[in-house]
C-alpha cells in the first residue's frame, strides 16, 4: 500500500501503475486535485470510500487518501492488438463487463490462458481488483496473459472494431447459438457481470448476441463456466478450420 497523497502523487508521477486509489469521500484540496488529474491520466481508478474503510486498512496518517500497487502490468490494447496480429495469430480477447467476484475473474483468466486467448480486457471502475486472490485462483494466468484495463468498454469496442475484430456478446435469451457464431474469425467474447449482465448500451453495439444451448431448462451459468464453453467452441471451430 501507498499511504498519504503526497506519498500517492509521487507514485503517480513515476508511472508505477496502481490497481485502485481508495479516496475519503469528503477530502478536498490541491493535493486531493492533482491526485484526480494525475490518475486520469493513468488510467488508475478511484474508490470515494468513507472513512472507516480508510482507518480498518491499519495504516496511520492516510490524509484520506491510500493507494495498491498493482501486482498486474496492465497492457495497452491497440499494442496488444498489433503484437498478436504481428506474430500470425487470430485474436480471441475476453471482455469483462461489471464481472465483480474475484474468484470468477481468476477463473476467467486461467481458462482463457490454457484455450488461448490472447488478451482480457476490463475497465477501469465496476470491476473486482486484481490482487493476490485472483492471482491464486488463476493459478498465475493473470501473470501471463495479458490484461488491457480501459477507460470505456465503449470505446473498446470501437477499437477492436476498427482493427477488424467481432466482438459478440453473450446473452442467455440469444436466439442465436455459441456454434452459430464464427469464432474462427478474429473476435473478442464480452461476458457481463454476475448480477445484471451486459450493459444494455454495450450489448447494442455488439456484432451479435449468442447464447449456450442448455437442455436442461436451467436459468443461467456461472459467468467463469459460461466463458469456458465459449472459449472451447472457439478452439473446436479454429482447429476445425
Amino acid at each position: 500500500m501507498i499511504v498519504g497523497r503526497q506519498a500517492v502523487i509521487e507514485a503517480l508521477t513515476a508511472g508505477k501503475q496502481l490497481e485502485r486509489i481508495y479516496m475519503q469521500a469528503n477530502v478536498h484540496g490541491e493535493l486531493i486535485d492533482e491526485i484526480k488529474r494525475l490518475a486520469t491520466l493513468q488510467q488508475a481508478p478511484i474508490n470515494k470510500v468513507p472513512v472507516e474503510k480508510l482507518n480498518n486498512l491499519n495504516v496511520s496518517n492516510h490524509e484520506g487518501c491510500v493507494a495498491l500497487i498493482s501486482k498486474i502490468q496492465y497492457q495497452d490494447l491497440q499494442q496488444v492488438i498489433s503484437f498478436v496480429v504481428e506474430k500470425g495469430q487470430v485474436p480471441l480477447f475476453v471482455m469483462l463487463d461489471a464481472v465483480t467476484d474475484i474468484r470468477n475473474i481468476g477463473a476467467i483468466a486461467r481458462s482463457a490462458y490454457a484455450l488461448g486467448a490472447q488478451a482480457i480486457i476490463i475497465p477501469d471502475k465496476g470491476v473486482g481488483a486484481l490482487h493476490e486472490d485472483a492471482i491464486l485462483t488463476s493459478a498465475g494466468a493473470l501473470e501471463n496473459i495479458s490484461v488491457c484495463r480501459v477507460p470505456s468498454l465503449m470505446k473498446a469496442v470501437d477499437l477492436l472494431h476498427l482493427n477488424g475484430i467481432l466482438v459478440y456478446a453473450t446473452e442467455m435469451t440469444a436466439k442465436k447459438l455459441i456454434y452459430e457464431c464464427n469464432l474462427s474469425e478474429p473476435c473478442a467474447i464480452v461476458m457481463g457481470g454476475e448480477e445484471n449482465g451486459i450493459y444494455p448500451a454495450l450489448l447494442k453495439i455488439c456484432d451479435a448476441s449468442c447464447s449456450i444451448p442448455m437442455p436442461g431448462n436451467f436459468e443461467s451459468l456461472n459467468v467463469s463456466v459460461a466463458t469456458g464453453i465459449f472459449l472451447y467452441e472457439a478452439v473446436r471451430q479454429r482447429q476445425k478450420k
